[in-house]
């Protein structure tokens, strides 16, 4: 995992979602099996937020109707990302310290990529990161 950043092991393309996508779009995006969460940007690509499974379960438990709820209305503000060329073990201690599944990947402050938990993990049991005692 040494030396390598996290433009080494985002996922691209990425999908978001504008401020005033639906949130049941959202959810079924999100339950199809694909994203776990999506990022929620405006026109330029800026990061504004994500949506989580937690997210859309909380206003789900709070009673709501996700068809009539947008992006804006469920998503966790102030999201925590990383720009490209942050090293990989820097991005696991953020994930690792906020409880973070999937992380946004920016560059210049515009959504580039994603990395998720399991990407990192993929990386840390290839061949030729596994040594044996």
């Amino acid at each position: 995992m040494k030396g390598l950043k996290a433009k080494d092991v985002m996922i691209r393309p990425v999908i978001s979602a504008m401020m005033n996508a639906s949130a049941r779009d959202i959810a079924l995006q999100i339950v199809s099996g694909t994203y776990s969460s999506m990022p929620v940007t405006d026109g330029n690509g800026e990061v504004l937020g994500v949506v989580t499974e937690f997210d859309l379960l909380r206003r789900i438990s709070e009673g709501k109707e996700l068809v009539r709820l947008t992006a804006a209305d469920v998503m966790s503000k102030d999201p925590i990302t990383v720009d490209k060329e942050t090293a990989l073990p820097e991005v696991l201690d953020i994930m690792m310290a906020n409880n973070i599944i999937k992380l946004p990947v920016t560059e210049k402050g515009h959504l580039v990529g994603v990395i998720a938990r399991c990407d990192i993990l993929k990386i840390c049991i290839r061949p030729e990161f596994v040594t044996y005692a």
